[in-house]
C-alpha cells in the first residue's frame, strides 16, 4: 500500500462516508475521525471490533480525503499548503509505539524492544568506561601525580634533615662532643682535592679518629663471629660423644642439631637486617644452610679424629724403635 504507484479504489464521496464525515470538514476533523476508526479496527488493538479489511478501507479513505483537501487548499493558498499536507505522515501506531522498534504483534514488538534497550544500555556502559579511562590517563592527571610524588620526596628529605639536626643538638646538650680530641683547635684539611667537600671530609676524619664504625660493618663483624662460635661449639659437642654413638648419644646429638638449627635461623634474621642496611650490593650476604653446616662439622670432626690417630701411631712406632734398638745393634756386633 505504501508504493508510489498505488491508487486507491474509493472515490471522494465514499471516502467521506467511510470516515463518517461530510464534505467541507476541516483537516483536524479528518485526523480525529481517522484516529478513532484506526483504534477501533486496527488488528493490533485490543478492541472487539478489530478487522484488518475495515482498517484498510479506513486508511484508503483517509488518503483520498487528504488528497481532496489538498487539492481544494492548493487553489486557494498555493503550494505552501500543499507541502503542509504532504509532510503529514500516518500516526495510527502512536499508541503502540515502543519507540518505533520492532514489527509483528504487540508481544513480539515488546520482546524486540526489550532487547533493543539491553543493547543500548550495553553501549552506554562501554562509552562510560571509555570516558573514565581516558580521563584517568589524561596528561593533566599524570602531571598532577608526578607533582604529588615530588612534593612527598621533598617533605621526606626535609624531615630527615630536621631529625639529624635535632639528634646533633641533643648530643651536644648531653656533652657527647666535649671529650673529642683536638677540641678548641682549628680543623685541618687533609685533602686538597677540589672535587671533595672539605666539610664532609673533616667530619669523616673526626668520626674515624674517635673509633666510629657504620652499623653495617658492626653487624657484619657480629655475624661472622657468631657463625664461627656456632661451628666450634657443634664440633666440640660431637667430640664429646663416642664413635660409634650409642642410642642415647644419638638422641643427644639430635637435640644438639635442633638447637643448632634454631641458632642458624636466628642468625639468618640478622643477615636479612644486614642486607637492608649495607650500602654496597656486592657486600650482601646469603643465608646459612643448617644441613651444610652440620655436614661441615662432621667433616671437621672426622679430620680431627684421623689426625689424632695418625699422631698416636707415629708415637707408638717411635717408642718401639727405641725399645728394640739396642738388641739389633748387639746382634750386628756379634756377627762382626
Amino acid at each position: 500500500r505504501m508504493l508510489s504507484g498505488y491508487k486507491p479504489k474509493n472515490d471522494v464521496k465514499d471516502s467521506y462516508k467511510v470516515l463518517e464525515l461530510e464534505e467541507g470538514c476541516s483537516l483536524d476533523d479528518v485526523r480525529n475521525s481517522y484516529h478513532n476508526l484506526a483504534k477501533k479496527y486496527h488488528p493490533d488493538s485490543s478492541s472487539g471490533m478489530a478487522d484488518s479489511r475495515a482498517f484498510i478501507r479506513v486508511e484508503e479513505a483517509y488518503r483520498v480525503v487528504l488528497g481532496d483537501l489538498a487539492a481544494k487548499q492548493k487553489s486557494d493558498s498555493g503550494e505552501e499548503e500543499e507541502d503542509q499536507f504532504k509532510s503529514k505522515s500516518l500516526q495510527h501506531r502512536h499508541y503502540l509505539s515502543f519507540e518505533g522498534v520492532g514489527i509483528g504483534t504487540p508481544s513480539q514488538r515488546e520482546k524486540q524492544y526489550m532487547q533493543f534497550r539491553v543493547d543500548r544500555a550495553t553501549e552506554q556502559v562501554l562509552e562510560y568506561r571509555q570516558q573514565r579511562l581516558e580521563s584517568r590517563y589524561a596528561g593533566s592527571d599524570l602531571s598532577r601525580a608526578q607533582d604529588v610524588r615530588q612534593s612527598k620526596k621533598v617533605k621526606i628529605t626535609q624531615a630527615v634533615e630536621r631529625l639529624v639536626e635535632d639528634l646533633i643538638q641533643e648530643s651536644m646538650a648531653k656533652g657527647d662532643f666535649d671529650n673529642l680530641s683536638g677540641k678548641g683547635k682549628p680543623l685541618q684539611k687533609f685533602s686538597h682535592s677540589p672535587h671533595i667537600d672539605p666539610m664532609t671530609h673533616n667530619l669523616n676524619r673526626i668520626l674515624i679518629d674517635n673509633g666510629y664504625q657504620p652499623e653495617w660493618i658492626l653487624l657484619q663483624k657480629e655475624i661472622r663471629e657468631t657463625i664461627e662460635r656456632l661451628r666450634k661449639s657443634i664440633v666440640a659437642s660431637r667430640r664429646k660423644l663416642g664413635e660409634p654413638m650409642t642410642l642415647s648419644e644419638q638422641k643427644q646429638w639430635g637435640r644438639v642439631c635442633e638447637q643448632f638449627a634454631e641458632d642458624i635461623r636466628k642468625l639468618n634474621k640478622r643477615v636479612d637486617n644486614f642486607n637492608l642496611v649495607v650500602p654496597i650490593l656486592s657486600r650482601q650476604m646469603v643465608h646459612f644452610s643448617t644441613d651444610k653446616e652440620i655436614l661441615r662439622a662432621r667433616k671437621t670432626y672426622e679430620a680431627v679424629v684421623e689426625k689424632g690417630s695418625d699422631s698416636g701411631t707415629k708415637e707408638n712406632g717411635g717408642e718401639e724403635g727405641k725399645r728394640f734398638g739396642w738388641k739389633s745393634s748387639l746382634l750386628k756386633w756379634l756377627k762382626l
